[in-house]
């Protein structure tokens, strides 16, 4: 090692061990120039909190600490999502990408600290390599562009000039990025009862008490749920079990065996159609078993409905299923009494009962149509479909060679078959139910063959309990599963329309990433032979370690091979277009983007009875969350705590009314703003999938960072501590449903239900 490099390195260390010895107080003193503290809400003398929470400035700023040559040098590190199309900005790798924003006051001069002119700003992983120089720094505001690290430092140090590429001079401050507090933790200090032995014959206890709604299980002894690879349960943790009874879902044994499940079939339907459309069970081989699930008409997804724009169809539902369900028809502006949602717009379809919907599309679009009752079993079973709304215009959309209608999904399986449910409250209720085995369309391994040129469009749909994907179409450089890993790169996507429609300008991205029950629609150019992976790369957490965790799933291939198509279409996929009948149908409501919210509704979470080894082993998570709870980490512990034990919660900031208490009235016309503001002080904070049923809404901010990606949406993803200002158009009357799309957070109460009167 030279010199120079020997000193960077020192300087580094030296840094790195004074931030990590700071008390996060050291890091926060009572200056204008840090991010402010977060303080607690106010409560009401009924415990309710008030008012909406504070931003979570502590998950978006790094405060810069003074080295020995820094004097009275000052500084803080502003970090904002970079804007993208979708509810969080990552890489295709699933790291997210932080713009960062400098403010520096009280530096030396640079010569008074040797033969240096000017700053450098820097930024490195804990790890200490590599060091990217970030620019030139000075007194005020400076934009330092965007970096993926995970955890990294911020470094402002005096060079001999702005051209330097290696750090060599003297540090002046340094700071660490809000991630780096996630570190490995004592257990025996802080959370005791997870090191504790389980008990001999922990596992086997009996179920509790039969009772509620659905089918007889089988089995009456919950049996521990599959592990996440490469994580070890805590000893503690061994010994829960849900506080409910197992549910596992099988055809009645009287009855002859279920069908095979069948691909989906696409089914065209003119104005004033119908569909004969039925729920019930089917076999199907996953993973090389047969288990039992359950299908719309014996497809797995359901039957993909194609209609044109401005019709109507109708729907015979039949219920064959042991549960009364619904089936609602995922982000469609329909008639109010065919929602279907049990208790608000219809009763429960009971088992053998029929109901017919009237159902029609205003919009083009992909939809999506699932149950709406207990969906955290039937939509996990199999009973989901799309919809497929073409636009009044062909040309609104741009010429592309093909179409594919994917629906990915995931499942929870062990060696018996689907992990049993909870019987009496759904089970995962903290994180929600991760599956271990991804789908698409229904089956673990994707397949499209096309020629070289070819350009595809794709209309992604996620139909995950709670899983958030971040997609991919990856270049495949090598034949082995390593290769296929590291020699991989992602072809470019144009990404053109997402819930209720197209984006007002398409925009160019590498990954898209959907929360559960969100749509994208991307044009994919495949440019010539070779084989492309459709993977989903995200970066969880291993907790108990505090480390990011990549986890790399390959859903499928596309091979590109044979002569080119006969029609060339690479100019009208290299073109960005600006949908101008999009936005001269925004133009109406810009004037009202800037102007304060009239709502504001807070996401949280409140405790009711948790496990002391749960309580005590997620105490210590509230220094940092990250933005999106990507994958599963911690299955025992989601696995046990059901919705008896917690209770997730929508809450009016202005009133303090949670979730069904909610009382908002609104006319046809009204236009709302509403600011959301998922609440970081939550026990365990993550990301929600807001969804609103019968309207449309623009996502016009987040963090107060203006969204210059716009789209007519019906769910959006919030990320943990986040504050997004939506603007919602009142187009339809009726009684309405909003709620969080993870199916355990709905089952664990995230709803409630808002009117819309006709006149004045």
């Amino acid at each position: 090692m030279n010199s120079s490099k020997a000193v960077q390195q020192v300087w580094i260390v030296a840094a790195a061990s004074i931030l990590a010895s700071l008390p996060l107080s050291a890091q926060r003193p009572p200056d204008p120039w840090t991010c402010p503290i977060p303080v607690p809400h106010p409560i009401s003398s009924a415990g309710t909190a008030l008012g909406a929470p504070p931003p979570a400035w502590d998950l978006r700023c790094i405060d810069l600490i003074p080295a020995a040559a820094g004097g009275a040098a000052r500084g803080v590190v502003s970090l904002l999502r970079p804007p993208s199309p979708f509810g969080v900005t990552v890489t295709p790798e699933g790291r997210h990408l932080h713009e960062l924003h400098v403010r520096l006051d009280g530096l030396p001069d640079p010569r008074s600290l040797g033969p240096f002119t000017t700053f450098m700003a820097w930024a490195t992983p804990l790890t200490l390599d590599p060091v990217v120089p970030l620019g030139e720094v000075g007194e005020g505001m400076t934009s330092l562009g965007a970096i993926d690290f995970s955890k990294f430092l911020v470094l402002i140090s005096a060079e001999a000039s702005a051209n330097v590429t290696e750090r060599s001079g003297p540090l002046v401050l340094r700071g660490r990025s809000p991630s780096a507090r996630m570190e490995g933790h004592d257990q025996l200090a802080l959370a005791p009862s997870a090191e504790q032995a389980v008990p001999e014959g922990a596992m086997s206890m009996e179920g509790h008490a039969h009772g509620g709604e659905g089918p007889a299980s089988t089995d009456s002894v919950w049996a521990m749920p599959p592990h996440y690879d490469g994580i070890d349960m805590l000893p503690g943790m061994m010994a829960l079990v849900p506080d409910v009874s197992p549910l596992r879902v099988s055809a009645p044994d009287s009855a002859a065996p279920p069908p095979m499940a069948r691909p989906r079939t696409v089914v065209s339907l003119p104005d004033g159609g119908t569909l004969d459309l039925t729920a019930g069970f089917v076999r199907k081989q996953v993973a090389g078993r047969e288990i039992e699930m359950l299908a719309f008409n014996g497809q797995h997804p359901g039957p993909l409905i194609r209609v044109e724009a401005n019709t109507t169809i109708f729907v015979n539902f039949l219920n064959e299923t042991p549960f009364p369900t619904a089936v609602h028809w995922h982000g469609i502006r329909l008639e109010n009494p065919f929602d279907g949602v049990p208790g608000v717009t219809q009763a429960a379809v009971p088992p053998g009962g029929h109901f017919q919907y009237r159902i029609h599309f205003p919009d083009e679009g992909i939809y999506w149509y699932h149950p709406h009752h207990r969906e955290d079993v039937q939509q996990e079973l199999g009973l989901s479909g799309n919809l497929m709304v073409e636009p009044p215009i062909p040309e609104a959309w741009s010429p592309v060679h093909r179409e594919e209608v994917l629906m990915l999904d995931d499942l929870l399986i062990d060696e018996n078959g689907v992990v049993p449910f909870g019987r009496e409250a759904a089970t995962h209720a903290l994180m929600g139910r991760f599956g271990n085995l991804l789908l698409v369309n229904g089956e673990p391994d994707y397949h499209l063959e096309v020629a070289p040129g070819e350009v595809v469009r794709f209309f992604f749909t996620n139909a995950a309990n709670t899983r958030t994907f971040n997609v991919s179409f990856r270049r495949v450089d090598g034949e082995d599963r390593e290769a296929t890993r590291e020699g991989s790169r992602s072809v470019p996507l144009k990404v053109v329309a997402t819930d209720v429609g197209r984006f007002e300008r398409e925009v160019e991205a590498l990954s898209v990433v959907l929360g559960p029950a969100e749509r994208y629609v991307v044009d994919v150019q495949f440019p010539a032979e070779g084989r492309w992976e459709l993977v989903n790369h995200v970066q969880g957490i291993n907790h108990v370690q505090g480390l990011f965790l990549e986890e790399f799933t390959r859903l499928g291939e596309v091979r590109a091979a044979g002569s080119a198509p006969a029609e060339e279409l690479t100019a009208a996929f290299r073109t960005l277009r600006v949908h101008e009948d999009v936005a001269a149908d925004i133009d109406r409501y810009r004037d009202q983007f800037d102007a304060p919210p009239d709502l504001e509704l807070v996401m949280a979470l409140e405790l009711i009875d948790l496990p002391m080894v749960v309580e005590q082993s997620m105490g210590y998570d509230w220094v940092y969350f990250n933005p999106v709870e990507w994958t599963g980490t911690m299955p025992m512990m989601n696995w046990a705590v059901t919705g008896r034990g917690v209770a997730w919660v929508l809450r009016d900031a202005a009133t303090g009314r949670e979730n069904t208490d909610i009382d908002w009235r609104f006319r046809v016309g009204d236009v709302v703003k509403i600011r959301v503001h998922n609440d970081r002080g939550s026990f365990h904070a993550m990301q929600h999938p807001l969804h609103i049923h019968g309207q449309r809404f623009l996502v016009i901010s987040q963090d107060g960072i203006t969204n210059p990606h716009l789209a007519w949406k019906d769910t959006v993803l919030l990320p943990a501590g986040s504050t997004t200002d939506i603007l919602l158009e009142l187009s339809n009357p009726g009684r309405w449903m909003v709620h969080c799309h993870i199916a355990e957070h709905l089952e664990a109460g995230m709803k409630f239900v808002f009117d819309v009167e006709e006149g004045e």
